[in-house]
């Protein structure tokens, strides 16, 4: 599921986008658990999704935001914000 360019993802779709294009079987609920507790999750998912989620928005996002991001929820949260 895609966003046009510019316009925010919603938890859901924020969900499918980690599934389909980072490959981590991530439910909408469990975007809240730390990174360390999703299964198959490292560190170069977390430059994928920075650049996929540029791509997404339409917009430059900061990798040291992202880098303090704790889970996948905190990463929608800096990614929509």
């Amino acid at each position: 599921m895609s966003a046009a360019p510019g316009r925010p993802l919603d938890r859901q779709g924020f969900a499918e986008l980690v599934r389909d294009e980072i490959g981590i079987d991530v439910t909408e609920a469990e975007l809240d658990l730390p990174l360390d507790a999703l299964t198959g999750w490292d560190s170069v998912h977390l430059l994928s999704l920075l650049v996929l989620l540029e791509k997404e928005t339409g917009r430059q996002l900061s990798l040291p935001d992202f880098l303090d991001a704790g889970s996948l929820a905190a990463v929608h949260e800096t990614a929509t914000r």
